[in-house]
């Protein structure tokens, strides 16, 4: 995300290692491999929504069961990730770091195995708990080889890779899936792991400094109440992101009635809305404290409308996937700076929440749409799970975190 983003989760660590002593031989080889893992589980998370289908038929079950391996790899984030970070409290960063990777490559080698729907969801699980913990940790190996003063950016820097996921590794996976078969493309996710986890090892930097925290450090930030409304109001509102993400492939083929081949270019110009919406809404996010939320959910409640009336033309629904990539990033970076600045001082925990947080939306727009699919509502009906979640949030919002004078008067942030 834009540098501002993660100021907050990232300013403890830096004060922390202002008079590190042990030198960074190959800083931005060591981002650069931050960057690769969180692009190798991007890959592996995005690309499941694109091949849904696939494995759909393979395992002979309907696309609403499938979506069970979609929201358990949601599940996985929100449950696993900040359990392993807080059991992982005094470890190490880079033993960490280390460790997640051997997991994810175990979740994902399974899936690729996975007989039949039930253990392909045990293996999503798995592989989905790795998320969280990997984004907390490399957000405090990012700051310590940025040094003070440069967290922010050293953390967008490690984001990137989710973002080149989303525009270039859930495509690619897609068709691979296509082409291959859906358990190539786990693999393929694997081997991009293995290259991420050899260039851990290789540049990682061996370090006391990257020792952990006390666990009451990190459980001190569970007790503030704004925490967990910002989480709230993070799950409900980018839940729109994946009632349409996660059936982007059904819509291309079923709403739209056009060949498969077109799902990775429709994955792709989503990707391409995120990448935009982040760079807007980081800047919108370092000027304004609420205005990149408000403007991001309510752009996107416009642009699910558009897709539930209309989205059955190809013209209409892939400027509208662009768009709902744009206007859900544009509020994720205001979410990240009010979030990690109610807790600065438990930043891998904070990191391991956000990521809980959006995949709690993951799960909760998989669920939504998968219900209005059950219910017979037509394969654009996922987006008004989307609409009617997006607007809880956005009320909540208004009515706790932002309440309507305040909104009047957005102060801008110098």
């Amino acid at each position: 995300m834009h540098q501002r983003a993660n100021e907050g989760q990232c300013a403890a660590e830096e004060v922390r290692h202002t008079t590190a002593t042990s030198p960074i031989r190959h800083p931005k080889l060591t981002l650069f491999a931050l960057a690769l893992g969180t692009f190798a589980i991007g890959t592996g998370e995005f690309g499941s929504n694109g091949i849904i289908q696939l494995f759909a038929a393979d395992l002979d079950v309907s696309i609403p069961i499938a979506t069970y391996a979609i929201t358990a790899y949601a599940f996985g984030v929100i449950v696993g990730s900040p359990a392993i970070t807080l059991l992982a409290a005094r470890v190490n960063r880079r033993t960490l770091l280390l460790g997640l990777v051997v997991l994810f490559l175990a979740g994902n080698g399974l899936s690729a195995l996975a007989p039949d729907i039930t253990l392909l969801v045990v293996f999503r699980f798995l592989a989905g708990s790795v998320q969280g913990a990997f984004f907390g940790a490399g957000a405090v190996v990012a700051a310590y080889v940025y040094g003070p003063g440069r967290g922010g950016k050293a953390f967008a820097t490690v984001m990137s890779g989710l973002t080149v996921a989303t525009i270039v590794g859930s495509p690619l996976g897609t068709f691979v899936g296509q082409h291959a078969g859906w358990r190539v493309m786990y693999w393929t996710v694997v081997a991009v792991g293995l290259l991420a986890g050899a260039a851990l090892v290789a540049w990682l930097p061996r370090t006391e400094d990257l020792r952990g925290r006390p666990i009451s450090d990190e459980l001190g930030a569970l007790r503030r109440g704004n925490v967990w409304l910002m989480v709230t109001v993070a799950a409900l509102g980018i839940s729109s992101i994946f009632a349409v993400y996660t059936f982007i492939g059904p819509f291309v083929t079923d709403a739209v009635r056009r060949d498969a081949s077109l799902i990775p270019i429709a994955l792709a110009v989503f990707g391409l809305g995120m990448a935009v919406g982040n760079q807007v809404g980081g800047r919108m996010a370092d000027r304004y404290e609420h205005r990149g939320l408000i403007w991001g959910y309510g752009g996107v409640l416009v642009l699910l409308v558009l897709i539930g009336v209309a989205g059955g033309n190809l013209v209409v629904l892939l400027p509208c996937l662009f768009g709902v990539g744009a206007t859900m990033m544009a509020a994720i970076p205001t979410i990240q700076v009010r979030l990690t600045g109610f807790a600065p001082d438990a930043p891998t925990l904070m990191g391991a929440l956000n990521l809980a947080a959006l995949n709690l939306a993951n799960a909760l727009g998989a669920i939504g749409g998968a219900l209005t699919l059950d219910a017979g509502w037509g394969t654009l009906s996922t987006v008004w799970a989307g609409f009617a979640l997006t607007t809880g949030g956005l009320l909540l919002y208004a009515g706790t975190l932002a309440p309507a004078y305040t909104l009047r008067r957005d102060r801008a942030v110098a």
